[in-house]
C-alpha cells in the first residue's frame, strides 16, 4: 500500500542530510553554515505549504490529533491509520516547528533580517538576544529530538513496522483499510518547491538591499 509521495520522501531525506551538515558546520565553525540554513528554510517552507495542499498523508489536517486521541493511541484504545500515527504526528509538528524557529533565528543572527520592514522597530536588542538564546538552545534540543525519533523508529522496527523502508519506497504493509490515500501531482509538488524557494530568497534579498 502506498502511503508517502515522492515529495514527502525527498523532503524527509534532504532535511536529514542538511541537518547533519548544519550540525557539523555549526559545531566546527567551518563550512557554508548560513547557506545550508537557507536551503533548509526553503525545504521547511515547502513542507509547511505541502502540509496544507499536498497529498492526503502529508496534510497536517489528516495526521494531527488531539492529546486525548494521542493518549488513547498510547493506551491501545485507538489503532493507527495510514501515514503518521498520533505520536509520529506530534514529532513531525515539533521537528518542523523547531527547525523553522532555528532557521529564522539563524537568519536574524546572520543579519539577514535587518532590512525587513520596520526591523528597526521590532528587531530590538532584546529580540536579537532572544533569537540568540533560541538558536543556542535549539542546537541542543534538536539533536535530542532526532535521537528520540531514531529510538522510536528502532522500537517500531522491533515490532515489525519498517518505517525507514516505507520512507524510502513510499510503500508499507496494508493495514486493512480499503481506500487508497489520495496523492497530489508531483509536478505540482515541484511547483510548490519553486514557490517556496522564490518566496524565501526574495524575502532575504529584500532584507539585504
Amino acid at each position: 500500500m502506498k502511503v508517502w509521495d515522492a515529495a514527502t520522501r525527498l523532503y524527509h531525506w534532504a532535511q536529514a542530510v542538511l541537518f547533519v551538515a548544519l550540525l557539523a558546520s555549526g559545531n566546527s565553525g567551518n563550512g557554508p553554515h548560513i547557506e545550508l540554513g537557507i536551503t533548509l528554510l526553503i525545504l521547511v517552507v515547502w513542507r509547511l505549504i505541502w502540509g496544507f495542499v499536498g497529498s492526503e498523508t502529508s496534510r497536517f489536517a489528516t495526521f494531527t490529533h488531539s492529546p486525548a486521541v494521542t493518549w488513547r493511541y498510547i493506551t491501545g484504545k485507538v489503532k493507527a491509520q495510514f501515514g503518521h500515527n498520533p505520536l509520529g504526528a506530534w514529532m513531525v509538528i515539533t521537528l518542523v516547528g523547531s527547525l523553522l524557529i532555528q532557521c529564522i533565528s539563524g537568519l536574524a543572527l546572520a543579519g539577514l533580517l535587518d532590512g525587513l520592514p520596520l526591523a528597526g522597530w521590532w528587531l530590538t536588542d532584546d529580540v536579537f538576544a532572544l533569537f540568540e538564546s533560541l538558536h543556542v538552545v535549539l542546537a541542543t534540543v534538536l539533536p535530542a529530538l532526532v535521537g528520540l525519533h531514531l529510538v522510536a523508529i528502532l522500537v517500531y522496527k522491533l515490532r515489525g513496522k519498517a518505517l525507514v523502508k516505507a520512507m524510502i519506497t513510499g510503500f508499507t504493509q496494508p493495514t486493512g483499510i480499503a481506500a487508497q490515500p489520495q496523492f497530489a501531482s508531483q509536478g505540482y509538488a515541484f511547483l510548490v518547491l519553486v514557490v517556496a524557494a522564490l518566496v524565501t530568497m526574495a524575502t532575504i534579498a529584500f532584507s539585504t538591499l
